[in-house]
């Protein structure tokens, strides 16, 4: 499976993080961590969304759409927030 996830910085709740990998937990573990320089100086993190894909090149699709934001990201966003109420 490869999977599209948003993590929310714990140090600044405004704060996501979109990507994508073929190792969740793995990769969450290294957001954490510091190992992701785009990252570090949010974490630590929570992962508050993820979905799961079958195909890498559709996950990485769906990840370059909600890095654009706009129409695809503020509905996730949404419910995503109000999810966390």
């Amino acid at each position: 499976m490869y999977y599209v996830y948003v993590l929310q910085s714990l140090k600044n709740k405004d704060w996501f993080y979109k990507g994508s990998t073929v190792d969740l937990q793995k990769r969450f573990l290294e957001h954490n961590n510091g190992e992701s320089p785009s990252s570090s100086p949010y974490r630590p993190f929570r992962l508050v969304y993820y979905e799961a894909y079958l195909s890498e090149s559709i996950a990485r699709k769906r990840e370059a759409t909600l890095k654009k934001g706009g129409s695809t990201w503020i509905p996730l966003r949404k419910r995503i927030m109000s999810s966390l109420e």
